[in-house]
């Protein structure tokens, strides 16, 4: 007993200090830099009566009140002042770099509460790093997929895949509001734009796994953006070989409205005819994006957010020759092609944010969208080939050309896909401080109707020699030509379906943050758990039942005293991802109302090493993940699209390792090296362990900023990937047990160069014409930059004589030149 009563004394007594021993002040520290990024010494850092210097290497560090605005102000006899509001919580560590300019007076009233997004384990991207990052498809998405844990093999794409998991499994918010992808697009050069605006943009954060519940219901990642509220007139276009864009803000006088806009218009004709096959082809995509903001005082504030955007694919396949096979047996696939394909992609999006802010500790938030969209994807194309082998002869005037056929054949394609869907949201949140602070609850509920109407009529023939080849999973023997074949002829593929779907969601969160200590430690703790219920309902199939999952997650941070900046975050969590649309539907377009949610159980292990070399700040970020995943609904990828087969009938799992080292590694930039290792593999009706389609093992990326010395203005940008191969895809409807084979590597590097005319614009006279620009700059970039054959997929070609099959790859994009101008009022 006496044991017992010691036991529980022990418990209240650490009790008693986790919940009170509070230090009621936080460092602000961090390094100053001058316009050039040289550390600028003897600047004067003062909050009221407080003041700190900055030494040689620009260093500073200054004490302030916990829990309440602190204005500092950095003060330099050769350089304007700069005025910055922050709030931190007790006994913060916060890091906060300045650069200082002899240009006007700065002023950052941007209140700062904490740095909770590291403790978050949320990564935070700079937009100016995303905007200047050069790539094939500009955007976010291009950042993202240097980091570890994150691929892509397709570079025409804006889709990603997350520790193994695919395209569909990533939430995206812009201004918390959830944003989607269209459904019928089969291709990456299909896709044109992302939704995010990246000259809108004011906010990146991301996070690979473990996080919190009151983001979504997706296995993988979550991608939040934040547009900004404009403070001032401006005006950025950029125009380009690949198209242009152009975005417009501006604020009322009361500085009660303010609005920003863009318009952005691309042509891939430069990168899809640098491809293989030989087309006439222009695809172009355009769109128009708003952000309102009303503000009438200061406790409401109403926001619009709109997108309206239209994608046109008009495709004409002329001819291609690729070529495979070994040194010793060269062939070449020769395709002529017959025929056309016609698709388009008219998308509508709108949703209206009010935000009431009650008193300091308690806000609340009404969410509603609308998302409408029309798709539809019209082909007839047959393509006859010719398997031959290429003539390898250096003297030969018929170098690289095919000598002579050994096998024959022709493909036709047809679809009339047509798909309407109208979404509609509507869902309240809220945030809630108690405690003088100490402790945050949020929580939130949601509605969500879905209606698709959807028709799907597709088919493939195949024939080699004469001879119709059946589908791999059609068991009816077939000799030809040795013998002749009495069975049925069928197609190589037939999807044949009509589809009236309606779907009501009802989803809610609750979860509870705290900062504490144990002992000297600081412990930030967020607990909380989501609900989802659904029910499906299809015209001519059985009602489906209404369906709930419950997901309990768990993140503990802790930043022990230790001399050395290091931060350890555990995170766990059962996820769910109730079916969408797509994840309803089975392989022959037929629609299963009951099909489960994919459960996935995280367990998240990392590490924050915050340190300095040659005097620059650097971060490497070390994390560990498991994924325990059951009701897995198992699919096939081809290209981008995805096709499940809508059984439940898998159990799955990932494990690896990420590691990500930022920094300046050139004083001024942001850059960072990535390495990455995964695995992942499923097990479909206890059939053994296969790698799933995502499975990519080892991940190097390199995301470089540089600048010239001798002369400044020239800035570089280089982005590097190397991916080991995926499962090479299997033919059609195969079964993916018999095909394990895989693709080739993915190497790429893009660089962009940029000339920066107002690089110096300080040092010009008043009335300088360069003077009206905050950024004038020329550009040039190179895509692919080694030239790499990077293949997407396989297509797969039989020789009814030989019984071969061959998988010869789909090239993706070869080296391209481009040119860019920018230029911000």
């Amino acid at each position: 007993m006496r044991t017992n009563k010691s036991l529980f004394t022990l418990f209240f007594l650490l009790v008693s200090i986790v919940a009170f021993t509070q230090n009621q002040t936080a460092k602000v520290a961090g390094v100053v830099l001058d316009e050039n990024n040289k550390p600028v010494a003897g600047v004067n850092v003062s909050y009221q009566t407080k003041s700190a210097t900055t030494d040689k290497n620009g260093f500073y560090q200054i004490s302030v009140p916990a829990n309440q605005k602190v204005v500092l102000v950095f003060t330099h006899i050769a350089l304007k002042n700069i005025t910055a509001t922050l709030q931190l919580k007790p006994g913060e560590n916060f890091e906060f770099h300045v650069v200082m300019s002899d240009k006007a007076e700065q002023l950052n009233d941007v209140v700062i509460t904490n740095n909770r997004k590291q403790v978050q384990g949320i990564t935070t991207l700079s937009p100016e790093t995303v905007r200047r990052n050069t790539s094939a498809m500009p955007g976010v998405e291009s950042v993202l997929k240097t980091f570890a844990g994150v691929n892509a093999n397709n570079e025409l794409s804006s889709g990603y895949n997350v520790r193994g998991g695919n395209y569909d499994e990533n939430l995206v918010y812009v201004n918390e509001i959830e944003v989607y992808r269209p459904f019928l697009i089969r291709s990456g050069q299909q896709e044109g734009l992302s939704f995010t605006n990246t000259d809108m943009v004011q906010n990146i954060d991301f996070s690979a796994g473990g996080f919190q519940a009151k983001y979504g219901d997706k296995l993988s990642s979550v991608l939040d953006i934040t547009y900004r509220k404009p403070t001032k007139y401006g005006l950025t276009a950029e125009a380009s070989f690949l198209g242009g864009s152009l975005t417009g803000e501006g604020i009322s006088k009361n500085k009660k409205w303010s609005a920003i806009t863009g318009i952005r218009y691309r042509d891939n004709s430069l990168l899809v005819n640098s491809q293989e096959t030989q087309t006439n082809f222009r695809p172009t995509f355009i769109d128009v994006q708003t952000n309102v903001n009303f503000s009438p005082n200061k406790r409401w504030q109403f926001s619009f957010l709109g997108n309206a955007s239209q994608n046109k694919y008009n495709y004409q396949p002329l001819t291609r020759q690729t070529n495979f096979g070994t040194i010793d047996e060269p062939i070449a696939l020769q395709v002529f092609y017959e025929g056309q394909e016609n698709d388009k992609y008219q998308t509508l999006f709108g949703a209206f944010k009010t935000t009431f802010s009650a008193n300091e500790n308690n806000t609340y938030k009404l969410i509603t969208s609308i998302y409408h969209t029309q798709e539809q994807e019209y082909y007839d194309i047959l393509a006859a080939y010719y398997l031959g082998e290429v003539d390898t002869n250096i003297g030969s005037e018929t170098l690289g050309e095919v000598k002579y056929n050994q096998g024959i054949g022709s493909q036709l394609n047809h679809a009339r896909n047509d798909l309407d869907a109208l979404i509609v949201n509507a869902e309240i949140k809220g945030t809630h401080q108690i405690n003088n602070k100490k402790h945050q609850i949020d929580w939130g509920f949601k509605y969500t109707r879905e209606n698709f109407r959807d028709r799907i009529v597709e088919w493939e023939v195949i024939d080699s020699a004469g001879f119709s080849i059946n589908p791999p999973q059609f068991h009816v023997p077939n000799n030809q030509p040795s013998s002749s074949y009495v069975g049925p002829l069928v197609p190589y593929q037939n999807v044949r379906a009509t589809n009236f779907v309606d779907i009501n969601r009802l989803s809610g969160y609750a979860q509870w943050s705290t900062k504490t200590k144990l002992g000297e430690n600081q412990l930030w703790i967020t607990a909380g758990s989501r609900f989802h219920s659904w029910k499906v309902s299809a015209d001519g199939v059985a009602g489906g039942k209404m369906q709930t999952v419950i997901s309990p997650r768990l993140q503990l941070t802790l930043k022990p005293d230790w001399e050395k900046d290091m931060l350890f975050r555990f995170a766990v969590g059962l996820y769910h991802q109730p079916p969408f649309y797509r994840e309803l539907r089975d392989e022959d377009g037929v629609v299963n109302p009951n099909v489960k949610a994919q459960q996935s159980v995280h367990y998240v292990l990392s590490n924050d090493y915050n340190f300095k070399m040659n005097n620059r700040p650097f971060k490497l970020v070390t994390e560990a993940y498991y994924k325990s995943m059951t009701d897995v609904n198992t699919y096939t990828l081809e290209n981008v699209r995805i096709r499940y087969r809508a059984n439940n009938d898998a159990t799955a799992y990932a494990y690896g390792l990420d590691m990500r080292l930022n920094g300046e590694f050139v004083p001024g930039t942001e850059s960072w090296l990535s390495f990455g290792y995964m695995k992942t593999e499923e097990n479909q009706n206890n059939r053994g362990y296969i790698a799933r389609p995502t499975d990519q093992r080892l991940k190097f990326g390199i995301l470089f900023q540089d600048y010239m010395p001798n002369i400044p203005n020239m800035k570089l940008y280089l982005n590097l990937v190397y991916n080991t191969g995926l499962p090479g895809g299997s033919p059609s409807y195969a079964d993916a047990y018999d095909y394990q084979n895989r693709l080739r590597d993915y190497r790429r590097a893009d660089v962009g160069f940029s000339y920066v005319l107002t690089e110096r614009n300080n040092e010009r006279p008043d009335g300088h014409w360069l003077k009206k620009f905050q950024d004038l700059s020329v550009g040039f970039e190179i895509f692919n930059l080694f030239n790499n054959q990077n293949a997407i997929t396989n297509t797969w070609v039989r020789d009814v004589y030989t019984k071969n099959q061959y998988g010869i790859p789909n090239y993706m994009t070869t080296r391209v030149f481009n040119v860019k101008l920018t230029a911000k009022l």
